[in-house]
């Protein structure tokens, strides 16, 4: 059924009392749902009449009882399950009807309001005039978000998911671009006539209405309790050997070659994602299926998006079987990911990145650097994920949003795409250098060393993360000297001073409460953080610095022995050598600041940041004059000098160059301007940025054969017709 079949009439669904509040979130449940709801009215706008890639969107199940019927009432419902979605989905319809009627489109309002108000003037000012009632926790904050009224006030988790609808609606409609600069497709007026007939028609649930002879609870605990529950890797798997039976392949050698392994505990295992427990295999395949088509594949899109990929391959025996070892090729790296050597660029990123840092979502770029399906040269490998590991850690520890990480990641993942393999990692980092905003920016050593010395990161960084962090500055800060002895694997974070600082280290006269709120801020930052094992962590507890300020002390096991006295004693590590030998007499909060600095020096050299200024700061102005290059001069590209540059350069920039030679000779243009071209604005960013390095580098000069201009603050891309009309001769 359909909202507009689900909702029909004066129908009134209650939620009994017994059910659960409504705990669904921005996260899980309401951002994938409206990009569910916004793929399908988009590709209607697309297909302006013709047959749309995405018809429409399945929902899930939801079960109800029905009542006997009463003239003059309303139907009545008694929601068994689906309480969930159906509330989510009332909210939804009722926020984008407040936002459609609010930009003048009045008759689709009027459409979508008779699938949330029933409007009977006998069922003003009662529950029946909702479509839905909920249960009883939730019934006021639904009323007030559903009808509102001015004198509310208070926050609840409706009122917030109302909020996400109708700012989202609110977006989409008025063509707002999305951090990638995408606009929306169609005009107002399409988008939101297409938007209010996905909310009508195009959702689909599967009803189940209950008689009064069904025992309602055996029927729910048999939906959502009992059975083995069926992986899209099974239905793949089934769907794939069904073509393979029908085309006439040996779907018997199939079973050992390339399936056997995804039916062994390992793949089937189900392990935390996020919030949620899934199988490894069905992990993969979103994961697989998201690098292969460079763009994002939600949960439930899996099995329809690996038949789109893969029915043009499996239209003969030869082709199916080639796409299957490639498929298997992929999987194997994938499940080889654990397994990586940590002193590696690939170990060190699944490790750190994936692993403790918890960012999966960036496990399809990882699977395509490492496919053996695009061959990318190791050092490539290394220096892509080196600088995607530095902007995730730098990111982290500056507290700066992970909420565009999926994007981003289908957006290099379509620039590599279209370029090439041997210069996969220097599109990467030239990428990422180039990021502007907020959720995107690199941050440079400059931010680094000015932000995260002062910022609390005990308390907002979990355990395993900020260890990660220590353990890097003390593998850093050992050299050749020292010997080559592995860390503890379950080292504990401690802080040098103690956060009970008030019974030893109070000074006299004791801090005001000013400064005693100051010092308990510092004593959460980097500075004052260190590793030790889990018996010394211990036995240091809240003891004073020195042995003599601890003489007479007796817990902890050792009698008599400060803090550093403690360290010197028992801890090899580099980090604590610094504390003991730097500091005799007193640790204070100047020592705290000053470690601090040092420490995120050390970070910025462990996790190596931008080009210094970021993208532009590599390139000059149309002045001539170097920026930095340092002192290179500017030196006019001959005939010959081209012919050298085309040989040695990459299939991609050949092309970029030929296109802006012929159709863009003198004039200014920026990375959007060649959508049309097939080009994206990070993609000629990074083909750029690598082009003026190559100039410094190779060709000792500071204008590469497409320079940057400055022009009223904003930077652009300038080809000389003079360069132009050589690299057309050259290319010729």
């Amino acid at each position: 059924m359909s909202p507009r079949q689900l909702f029909d009439g004066t129908m009134h669904y209650e939620i009994p009392a017994f059910q659960r509040p409504y705990v669904w979130n921005e996260e899980d449940q309401w951002a994938p749902l409206w990009a569910d709801v916004i793929r399908v009215a988009e590709s209607h706008v697309v297909a302006d009449g013709g047959e749309p890639e995405v018809p429409h969107h399945f929902l899930g199940a939801v079960v109800y009882e029905s009542k006997p019927p009463v003239v003059g009432d309303v139907t009545r419902h008694k929601v068994i399950d689906g309480q969930q979605r159906t509330t989510t989905l009332q909210l939804m319809i009722d926020a984008v009807q407040s936002v459609v009627a609010e930009r003048g489109h009045v008759l689709l309002a009027e459409d979508l309001e008779n699938l949330i108000l029933n409007r009977s003037s006998a069922f003003r000012g009662k529950p029946e005039r909702f479509k839905l009632w909920p249960s009883k926790q939730d019934r006021a904050a639904f009323a007030q978000a559903m009808d509102p009224a001015p004198d509310w006030s208070g926050e609840h988790r409706i009122l917030e998911a109302h909020r996400f609808f109708g700012d989202e609606a609110r977006t989409w409609l008025s063509g707002t671009p999305d951090p990638d600069g995408n606009e929306p497709p169609g005009t107002e007026e399409q988008r939101a006539t297409a938007l209010a007939a996905t909310l009508r028609d195009r959702l689909l649930l599967v009803a189940i209405n209950l008689t009064r002879h069904d025992e309602s609870q055996v029927i729910f605990e048999t939906l959502n309790d009992r059975g083995t529950p069926l992986l899209k890797a099974d239905l793949i798997k089934n769907w794939v050997f069904q073509k393979g039976d029908a085309i006439g392949a040996d779907v018997e050698a199939w079973t050992e070659t390339h399936w056997v392994d995804f039916d062994d505990d390992w793949w089937r295992a189900e392990i935390t994602q996020g919030r949620h427990q899934r199988s490894r295999i069905d992990i993969f395949m979103q994961y697989w299926l998201t690098m292969r088509l460079s763009n994002e594949v939600k949960t439930e899109q899996v099995f329809r998006a690996f038949k789109n990929y893969a029915g043009p391959h499996m239209v003969d025996p030869r082709s199916a079987d080639g796409f299957l070892r490639e498929f298997r090729r992929d999987a194997d790296t994938y499940r080889a990911l654990a397994d990586l050597p940590e002193d590696t660029a690939q170990g060190s990123f699944y490790s750190r990145v994936i692993e403790t840092m918890g960012l999966a979502a960036t496990s399809p770029l990882l699977l395509w650097l490492l496919s053996d399906n695009h061959k990318v040269p190791e050092d490539q490998i290394e220096t892509a994920l080196s600088a995607l590991e530095s902007w995730v850690l730098r990111r982290t520890l500056l507290r700066m949003t992970m909420k565009d990480v999926n994007r981003l990641m289908v957006t290099i993942l379509k620039l590599l795409d279209r370029g090439e393999a041997a210069t996969a990692g220097d599109t990467v980092r030239a990428f990422l250098t180039a990021q502007t905003t907020d959720t995107r920016l690199w941050p440079s050593d400059e931010q680094m060393k000015s932000d995260l010395p002062r910022l609390r990161l005990y308390g907002y960084l979990g355990q395993p993360r900020l260890r990660v962090v220590l353990e890097a500055i003390e593998r850093k800060l050992r050299t050749d000297f020292h010997e080559d002895v592995p860390l503890p694997s379950r080292l504990e974070i401690e802080h040098v001073m103690p956060q009970a600082w008030r019974t030893y280290w109070n000074p006299e006269p004791p801090l005001t409460p000013e400064q005693a709120a100051e010092r308990d801020h510092r004593l959460q930052t980097l500075g004052n953080l260190t590793l030790v094992t889990r018996s010394l962590n211990g036995a240091l507890s809240h003891r004073p610095w020195t042995d003599a300020q601890a003489a007479g002390m007796r817990s902890g096991g050792e009698a008599g022995l400060g803090k550093r006295g403690l360290l010197a004693k028992y801890s090899l590590l580099a980090l604590s050598k610094d504390l003991v030998n730097g500091h005799p007499d007193a640790w204070t909060d100047d020592d705290i600041d000053a470690r601090g600095a040092e420490m995120t020096a050390i970070l910025c050299e462990v996790w190596p940041g931008p080009p210094s200024g970021g993208a532009p700061a590599e390139v000059i102005e149309e002045t001539g004059e170097p920026n930095q290059a340092g002192e290179l001069p500017r030196v006019e590209w001959t005939v010959e000098q081209l012919a050298e540059f085309e040989a040695s350069t990459t299939d991609l920039t050949r092309g970029f160059l030929d296109y802006v030679a012929k159709n863009l000779p003198g004039e200014l243009f920026v990375g959007d301007d060649l959508e049309n071209s097939g080009y994206v604005s990070g993609q000629v960013s990074g083909i750029t940025g690598a082009m003026a390095r190559r100039t410094y580098q190779e060709f000792q000069r500071i204008n590469p054969p497409v320079e940057f201009v400055n022009t009223n603050g904003r930077w652009h891309y300038r080809m000389d017709p003079a360069v132009a009309k050589f690299w057309l001769s050259v290319r010729s």
